[in-house]
């Protein structure tokens, strides 16, 4: 069953058409994949789904739902939350501290950062943040200052910050980006997990194509804003036009 769906995205910056008339679909329960040179329009299109960016033209459909042009905040409170390209936290609170905003914002609304030290009363909150830092591996971190942690360790923070709104639909921009080696293969065995854990359906952005075939059940792929390929991590490896985007025709 369709969870997002979008018909005929379209989003323009002057004379430039940043995403072109895209039209697809992600299921529940599935991890999709778009992929695309750099350029391509994958970010804007994200962007477009999350209501940072205004589309120009078409729809977005989430839960049989028309959420386009919705507030950020919205599209939240409707069930989409988007971890970034780079980690986005609160480096001088705890761990903890940075998943709890989240989560009350979540439950609460908008609120002042001094909200915090009213936390005690809000079991939820609690419930929501312990079960959030589980998932990513860093409940024993709790009480770390969020600046101290390894690279790859923030971005596992920021991983759960964006699921402490507890969504259907988790949005990747790059997990992997900037990683070691290590850290990357420890990312991709965390989102396997998370789908399976949280019966997520996640929408990832990556430039590693290794990654991509490996855990993405649907790859859509984009070039110059266009739709060039949708299909199975098989079929888009074996399109001329995928390959010929990426490598100048080289099979990937």
């Amino acid at each position: 069953m369709s969870l997002l769906r979008t018909d005929g995205l379209t989003k323009q910056f002057g004379g430039l058409v940043a995403v072109d008339e895209v039209s697809f679909e992600v299921d529940s329960g599935e991890t999709r994949a778009v992929i695309g040179p750099n350029g391509a329009g994958k970010s804007t299109l994200i962007n477009c789904i999350t209501g940072a960016l205004e589309p120009t033209a078409g729809t977005v459909e989430f839960d049989g739902e028309d959420i386009t042009g919705l507030s950020p905040h919205e599209t939240v409170q409707a069930g989409i939350s988007k971890s970034f390209q780079t980690a986005s936290i609160f480096p001088e609170m705890t761990v903890r501290e940075n998943v709890e905003i989240a989560a009350l914002a979540s439950e609460h609304g908008s609120f002042s950062v001094d909200f915090l030290k009213r936390l005690s009363g809000f079991d939820a909150v609690h419930d929501t943040t312990d079960r959030m830092l589980e998932s990513v591996e860093l409940l024993g971190d709790g009480d770390v200052e969020a600046a101290s942690l390894p690279y790859g360790d923030k971005r596992r923070l920021e991983i759960a910050i964006a699921l402490a709104s507890e969504p259907e639909l988790l949005l990747m921009d790059e997990p992997t980006a900037g990683m070691s080696p290590d850290e990357t293969a420890a990312t991709v065995e965390l989102v396997e997990e998370l789908q399976d854990t949280l019966d997520l359906t996640i929408l990832i952005v990556e430039h590693d194509m290794e990654i991509i075939f490996q855990i993405a059940d649907r790859i859509l792929v984009l070039n110059r804003g266009q739709v060039i390929a949708d299909g199975t991590p098989e079929q888009v490896q074996e399109s001329e036009e995928v390959q010929e985007a990426y490598l100048g025709g080289v099979e990937l």
